[in-house]
Protein backbone atom coordinates (compact mmCIF):
# COMPACT_ATOMS: atom_id res chain seq x y z
CA UNK A 1 0.00 0.00 0.00
CA UNK A 2 1.22 3.10 -1.02
CA UNK A 3 1.73 5.97 1.93
CA UNK A 4 3.69 9.06 0.17
CA UNK A 5 1.50 11.04 0.68
CA UNK A 6 1.86 10.72 4.32
CA UNK A 7 5.47 9.74 4.37
CA UNK A 8 8.12 11.95 6.61
CA UNK A 9 4.91 14.43 7.97
CA UNK A 10 4.38 13.58 11.49
CA UNK A 11 0.70 14.79 12.31
CA UNK A 12 -0.52 13.71 9.17
CA UNK A 13 -3.21 10.79 9.33
CA UNK A 14 -4.83 8.50 6.64
CA UNK A 15 -8.15 6.39 6.88
CA UNK A 16 -8.40 3.83 4.03
CA UNK A 17 -10.52 0.98 3.93
CA UNK A 18 -9.77 -2.30 1.87
CA UNK A 19 -11.90 -5.01 0.91
CA UNK A 20 -9.69 -7.80 -0.46
CA UNK A 21 -10.01 -11.68 -1.02
CA UNK A 22 -7.41 -13.46 1.74
CA UNK A 23 -4.45 -14.98 -0.68
CA UNK A 24 -3.73 -18.09 1.20
CA UNK A 25 -5.43 -19.75 3.93
CA UNK A 26 -5.07 -18.49 7.42
CA UNK A 27 -4.17 -21.14 10.33
CA UNK A 28 -3.54 -25.10 9.75
CA UNK A 29 -5.23 -25.60 13.20
CA UNK A 30 -8.76 -26.21 14.25
CA UNK A 31 -10.31 -22.86 13.25
CA UNK A 32 -9.05 -21.55 9.44
CA UNK A 33 -9.86 -18.47 7.09
CA UNK A 34 -10.05 -20.24 4.20
CA UNK A 35 -8.35 -18.68 0.67
CA UNK A 36 -10.15 -16.32 -0.90
CA UNK A 37 -12.88 -15.17 2.13
CA UNK A 38 -13.41 -11.51 1.60
CA UNK A 39 -11.19 -9.57 4.52
CA UNK A 40 -12.61 -5.67 5.01
CA UNK A 41 -9.31 -3.81 6.64
CA UNK A 42 -10.41 -0.85 8.37
CA UNK A 43 -7.29 0.89 8.51
CA UNK A 44 -6.09 4.57 9.96
CA UNK A 45 -2.44 5.25 9.06
CA UNK A 46 -0.51 8.13 11.17
CA UNK A 47 2.61 10.06 10.19
CA UNK A 48 5.66 10.06 13.30
CA UNK A 49 9.25 11.05 13.05
CA UNK A 50 10.12 7.47 13.48
CA UNK A 51 8.04 6.10 10.60
CA UNK A 52 3.96 4.90 10.08
CA UNK A 53 1.77 3.76 12.68
CA UNK A 54 -1.15 1.50 11.33
CA UNK A 55 -3.77 0.86 13.29
CA UNK A 56 -6.54 -1.49 11.67
CA UNK A 57 -9.84 -3.80 12.70
CA UNK A 58 -9.93 -6.81 9.81
CA UNK A 59 -13.61 -8.62 9.68
CA UNK A 60 -13.97 -12.02 8.21
CA UNK A 61 -15.40 -15.28 8.52
CA UNK A 62 -13.81 -18.10 9.65
CA UNK A 63 -14.34 -21.76 9.43
CA UNK A 64 -13.91 -24.52 12.26
CA UNK A 65 -15.42 -28.26 13.58
CA UNK A 66 -17.12 -28.03 17.11
CA UNK A 67 -14.22 -29.09 19.38
CA UNK A 68 -17.08 -31.00 21.41
CA UNK A 69 -19.23 -32.82 19.08
CA UNK A 70 -17.08 -31.94 15.53
CA UNK A 71 -20.15 -30.31 13.29
CA UNK A 72 -18.88 -27.54 11.12
CA UNK A 73 -19.10 -23.96 12.31
CA UNK A 74 -18.65 -20.73 10.60
CA UNK A 75 -18.74 -17.54 12.48
CA UNK A 76 -17.41 -13.88 11.83
CA UNK A 77 -13.71 -13.27 13.29
CA UNK A 78 -12.83 -9.29 13.80
CA UNK A 79 -9.32 -8.78 14.72
CA UNK A 80 -8.05 -5.44 15.99
CA UNK A 81 -3.88 -4.79 15.45
CA UNK A 82 -1.35 -1.40 16.09
CA UNK A 83 1.88 -1.60 14.08
CA UNK A 84 4.55 0.41 13.56
CA UNK A 85 6.77 0.44 10.34
CA UNK A 86 9.86 2.64 10.72
CA UNK A 87 11.55 4.72 8.23
CA UNK A 88 15.15 3.12 9.03
CA UNK A 89 16.28 -0.56 9.83
CA UNK A 90 17.40 0.12 12.90
CA UNK A 91 15.47 -2.38 14.65
CA UNK A 92 15.39 -5.67 13.77
CA UNK A 93 12.38 -6.52 15.26
CA UNK A 94 10.12 -3.74 13.99
CA UNK A 95 8.60 -3.58 10.34
CA UNK A 96 9.73 -1.27 7.94
CA UNK A 97 8.56 1.45 5.06
CA UNK A 98 10.24 0.17 1.84
CA UNK A 99 10.09 2.11 -1.05
CA UNK A 100 6.93 4.55 0.09
CA UNK A 101 5.04 1.66 0.41
CA UNK A 102 3.26 -0.82 3.73
CA UNK A 103 3.85 -4.37 3.08
CA UNK A 104 0.63 -5.25 5.08
CA UNK A 105 0.13 -8.70 4.08
CA UNK A 106 2.13 -10.37 6.56
CA UNK A 107 0.81 -7.88 9.12
CA UNK A 108 -2.92 -8.92 8.90
CA UNK A 109 -2.20 -12.74 8.52
CA UNK A 110 -0.58 -12.88 11.67
CA UNK A 111 -3.27 -10.67 13.34
CA UNK A 112 -5.63 -12.89 12.11
CA UNK A 113 -3.91 -16.27 12.79
CA UNK A 114 -3.17 -15.35 16.62
CA UNK A 115 -6.87 -14.63 17.32
CA UNK A 116 -8.44 -17.26 15.72
CA UNK A 117 -10.21 -19.38 18.58
CA UNK A 118 -7.98 -22.33 19.81
CA UNK A 119 -11.10 -24.44 20.80
CA UNK A 120 -14.06 -23.04 19.04
CA UNK A 121 -17.82 -25.00 20.17
CA UNK A 122 -20.91 -24.62 18.35
CA UNK A 123 -22.51 -23.07 21.09
CA UNK A 124 -21.81 -22.95 24.65
CA UNK A 125 -24.01 -25.07 25.41
CA UNK A 126 -22.77 -28.07 23.37
CA UNK A 127 -22.67 -31.35 25.19
CA UNK A 128 -20.62 -33.07 23.06
CA UNK A 129 -20.50 -37.02 21.86
CA UNK A 130 -21.64 -39.53 23.96
CA UNK A 131 -18.60 -42.18 24.10
CA UNK A 132 -20.62 -45.23 23.71
CA UNK A 133 -22.84 -44.38 20.89
CA UNK A 134 -20.65 -41.58 18.91
CA UNK A 135 -24.23 -39.43 18.54
CA UNK A 136 -24.68 -36.06 19.76
CA UNK A 137 -26.05 -35.53 23.03
CA UNK A 138 -28.59 -33.33 23.91
CA UNK A 139 -27.82 -33.25 27.79
CA UNK A 140 -24.76 -33.16 30.20
CA UNK A 141 -23.27 -36.78 30.54
CA UNK A 142 -24.55 -38.44 34.00
CA UNK A 143 -22.19 -39.48 36.38
CA UNK A 144 -20.87 -42.96 36.03
CA UNK A 145 -22.53 -45.87 37.59
CA UNK A 146 -20.29 -47.44 40.20
CA UNK A 147 -19.96 -50.81 38.21
CA UNK A 148 -17.89 -49.40 35.80
CA UNK A 149 -14.94 -48.47 38.69
CA UNK A 150 -11.64 -50.33 37.03
CA UNK A 151 -11.01 -53.52 38.51
CA UNK A 152 -7.66 -52.41 39.52
CA UNK A 153 -8.81 -49.99 42.01
CA UNK A 154 -11.49 -52.13 43.46
CA UNK A 155 -10.31 -52.53 46.69
CA UNK A 156 -9.33 -48.70 47.53
CA UNK A 157 -13.22 -48.47 46.87
CA UNK A 158 -13.69 -50.49 49.42
CA UNK A 159 -12.00 -48.42 51.54
CA UNK A 160 -14.48 -45.93 51.33
CA UNK A 161 -17.29 -47.82 51.91
CA UNK A 162 -15.60 -48.42 55.33
CA UNK A 163 -15.23 -44.85 55.70
CA UNK A 164 -19.14 -43.95 54.88
CA UNK A 165 -21.19 -42.89 57.95
CA UNK A 166 -23.35 -45.39 59.42
CA UNK A 167 -27.15 -44.90 60.08
CA UNK A 168 -28.78 -45.68 63.07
Amino acid sequence: MSVKDILHQPGEMREKTLSIPAPEQYGSAIAVVEEGSPLRVELRLEGLHEGILVSAEVHTTASASCVRCLDPITFEHRVDFQELFAYSEDEPDSYTVDHDALELESVIRDAVVLELPFQPTCSPECFGLDPKTGEKRDSPASEAPEEDIDPRWQELAKLLEDEKPESS
